[in-house]
């Protein structure tokens, strides 16, 4: 499955808008720009997940797995292993990191794309971690928790990240769907012309419109429900019956 590059999309920490030029303002309000990079994003999904499911079943078999799709996947186990990828990027950037709690069921699995789950909770964890992390940098009080809730559902397997980073300000919630938007410095400036990138805890502003777009890709969806000056709520909602073709373009 592929794997953006590490960012974040402008979801998790208050309403501050730092590293937006010019040019991003006038780039997120024509929507047909974002509704071809929808369709493009998408459509590259679709291709690379076609590649990768042919690659991986002609290669040895591994117990449990249909090509890339695991047949008995723990989204536990999952979360467990992106909260660790993602406060590792924040222990290296902050030179601390929130705690995360996982509550559900270790012994429940479904069936899905370990890669596709991994990158939306990794994207989703490192949003608040920002944002708790910017929020009481200079606080004398510990930073509370960040906590991810794993339901089971009849239809869908629903999961909800919740953090207290301070909310999205009500006129930047429209805005954090676009491509480019963030509240975070943008760490494009920092690159010159022969750098890879540096890999980051924000800034490219493509976390939260991709990781909908994975969801979507199976029939699910992502939802983000903030209330500013206390915290954010993301909910990651996983088609778990099988019954949805692709959206592609």
């Amino acid at each position: 499955a592929p794997r953006p590059p590490h960012h974040r999309g402008g979801g998790g920490g208050g309403g501050r808008r730092m590293g937006m030029s010019r040019s991003d303002d006038v780039l997120n309000d024509m929507p047909e720009i974002h509704q071809f990079l929808d369709g493009f994003y998408m459509s590259r999904l679709g291709i690379r997940m076609l590649i990768g499911q042919h690659v991986a079943l002609h290669e040895p078999s591994q117990e449990s797995y249909i090509g890339l799709i695991c047949t008995k996947l723990s989204p536990v186990q999952v979360a467990h292993d992106a909260i660790a990828d993602a406060r590792s990027i924040c222990m290296r950037q902050y030179g601390d990191s929130p705690e995360v709690e996982v509550f559900g069921d270790a012994n429940f699995t479904f069936a899905y794309v370990p890669g596709h789950l991994h990158q939306m909770l990794f994207e989703l964890v490192k949003n608040s971690l920002r944002a708790v992390s910017d929020k009481y940098m200079d606080s004398d009080e510990p930073p509370p928790p960040i906590r991810v809730v794993i339901a089971e559902g009849h239809e869908d397997v629903t999961i909800k990240i919740s953090d207290e980073g301070g909310g999205i300000r009500r006129s930047g919630l429209a805005r954090i769907w676009t491509y480019l938007y963030t509240t975070a410095d943008s760490p494009l400036k920092e690159m010159d012309g022969h750098s890879a990138g540096p890999v980051v805890l924000a800034g490219y502003g493509y976390g939260l419109p991709l990781s909908r777009l994975y969801a979507r890709y199976f029939g699910g969806d992502l939802q983000v429900i903030s209330m500013d000056g206390y915290g954010t709520d993301a909910y990651l909602h996983l088609n778990r019956l099988g019954n949805v073709q692709e959206p592609l373009p």
